[in-house]
């Protein structure tokens, strides 16, 4: 039988930033995009949200980019294969992005993850899994991962749906409020018009909820 084994290398990660107009301390907004996506898809929908106020938007980009059609290029997060492994190497990608972005910015201390379609699994494990606390966590389009019981680290939610969205259901929906209102986090949720994207009614709503965790 063949053995096969691990060995750790070193890769790079990209993620893009945009700055505010304002002056620091920043509020910072993570975003991870969805499949076969990239960074800059990821940032027009936080600039879309945060519109030019305090919000330091920062995307991150997967770690494993592939060929679409016609030669596009998109990126993804990860596969069934070698799960654990990928959930952990992922965990430790965001860690050091926000880390970097610590030393190099003047932050608030608010923090808030967003993830669009395979990106919302990915919002939701830096929360839970991460060194970086979140003051909330966001979701689009996409479920929160199953294997996660407590939620509680999330400490406050905004999640939506568009009505025609196929991939993620409103089964999957329902199931995902329930989880967040068992695990005592507060949340609103946005059902807008259109499927698997964002629309101006979803920008609109995400917006009002950024700025009333600011309070």
């Amino acid at each position: 039988m063949p053995e096969h084994y691990f060995i750790k290398t070193e890769i790079s990660g990209r993620y893009v930033i945009q700055k505010p107009s304002g002056e620091d301390p920043f509020h910072l907004i993570v975003g991870f995009h969805g499949y076969g996506q990239l960074a800059e898809d990821e940032l027009a929908l936080l600039k879309g949200m945060t519109g030019n106020s305090a919000w330091l938007c920062c995307a991150v980009e997967a770690l494993h980019p592939f060929y679409k059609q016609k030669g596009m290029v998109g990126a993804n997060w990860m596969t069934s294969r070698n799960r654990e492994l990928m959930i952990q190497e992922n965990i430790s990608y965001v860690t050091a992005v926000i880390t970097e972005l610590e030393k190099r910015y003047s932050l608030s201390g608010t923090l808030v993850y967003h993830g669009f379609s395979m990106g919302a699994a990915m919002a939701a494990r830096s929360a839970l899994l991460g060194n970086h606390e979140p003051t909330a966590v966001m979701f689009l389009g996409g479920n929160i991962p199953p294997e996660h019981e407590k939620l509680g680290k999330m400490k406050k939610a905004h999640i939506a749906r568009g009505n025609a969205d196929r991939l993620y259901t409103q089964n999957e929906f329902e199931r995902d409020k329930k989880r967040l209102n068992e695990s005592g986090v507060p949340f609103e949720h946005c059902c807008f018009p259109g499927g698997h994207e964002a629309d101006e009614q979803y920008l609109e709503s995400a917006g009002v909820f950024l700025e009333q965790l600011l309070g």
